[in-house]
């Protein structure tokens, strides 16, 4: 996990210097969240706050949760994470017992806030691993159905075609992350949620 220190303790100063306002909705993850540059713009007028580091696995947002999230005293919670570790090799289980690792830890720490668990998206450029992507979002589904205040949001089947493939004008060239319109589809499908996580937070 040390080659995620610079970016985190980034993340630990803006607590300071930058305190976000208590009962934001905190967005937490991998890099999908955190090039979302126009988060605050695409969601508003709804307080959010950013604390996803680059290339971070579900492992280590659970490593770093304490670190990153429960200073922030958020309203709600929305993650987006398992991406990177079924890219870095490991199985649809290992990811799954990550989630429900991360799931104990805000359990702890933030019991009464609403959590949404953001679907892994079908990257192009991971076509491979789409078996194991759906298993994870299948389990995740059930899991954050089962909580009484989570939330599962579906983001990998809004973003394919008609013919089960993902529509390449939501991704970057790189075939791995959003372009612009990806995201506008993720602020649109957010909305659907704003009593839960925005307004009822």
């Amino acid at each position: 996990m040390d080659w995620y220190e610079d970016e985190v303790r980034a993340l630990e100063r803006m607590h300071r210097t930058d305190p976000p306002p208590g009962g934001a909705t905190v967005f937490y993850g991998s890099s999908s969240l955190r090039l979302w540059t126009t988060l605050a713009d695409d969601l508003a007028p709804w307080p959010v706050v950013n604390r996803a580091f680059g290339g971070s696995t579900l492992a280590a947002c659970v490593h770093f949760f304490e670190r990153l999230v429960p200073p922030c005293a958020p309203g709600a919670l929305v993650f987006y994470a398992g991406d990177n570790d079924l890219g870095d090799g490991q199985n649809a289980d290992m990811v799954i017992g990550s989630l429900q690792a991360l799931l104990t830890r805000i359990d702890a720490q933030l019991p009464a806030i609403p959590v949404a668990f953001l679907a892994i998206k079908p990257s192009p450029a991971r076509r491979a691993l789409r078996p194991a992507i759906r298993q994870v979002n299948e389990t995740a589904q059930r899991l954050l159905s089962a909580r009484s205040r989570g939330l599962f949001i579906d983001t990998y089947y809004p973003m394919l075609q008609h013919d089960g493939e993902p529509c390449p004008a939501l991704f970057a060239d790189d075939g791995l992350h959003l372009s612009a319109a990806g995201y506008q589809l993720w602020a649109q499908i957010l909305g659907c949620y704003r009593l839960s996580l925005f307004e009822g937070a």
